[in-house]
């Protein structure tokens, strides 16, 4: 049973960071291609940063890049998403999905499709102006 948990989400002023962690169990890590998704008041589920836990490679959309940076501790298992320079468009639940395969991430892992087959119960981003 692979079970996601994302924490870290909380409420920060413009121009704050916070960190996200997103504990994997019940798979093996590095086979995974993981995720981070969002979806703020009124909006559909964007894509935020995608990595394929075996290489690290990773990839950004582009209303994030330079200021998200997505990692991951194997030794824990755990993904996380930092976040600097917050904005208010930035706020919203903060999801960590993971695809059971290997991936090259780009643009087409950003949207949250059926190739995740698992999702955590999300975390709040809050971020004030």
């Amino acid at each position: 049973q692979v079970q996601l948990v994302e924490s870290g989400g909380g409420s920060v002023q413009a121009g704050g960071s916070l960190r996200l962690s997103c504990a994997n169990s019940g798979y093996t890590w590095r086979t995974y291609c993981m995720g981070w998704f969002r979806q703020g008041p009124g909006k559909e589920r964007e894509g935020v940063a995608v990595m394929w836990t075996g290489a690290g490679d990773t990839y950004y959309a582009n209303s994030v890049k330079g200021r998200f940076t997505i990692s991951k501790d194997n030794a824990k298992s755990t993904l996380y998403l930092q976040m600097n320079t917050l904005k208010s468009e930035d706020t919203g639940m903060y999801y960590c999905a993971a695809a059971p395969t290997v991936c090259d991430p780009g643009p087409d892992w950003l949207r949250g499709g059926s190739e995740y087959k698992y999702w955590g119960q999300g975390t709040q981003v809050t971020v004030s102006s």
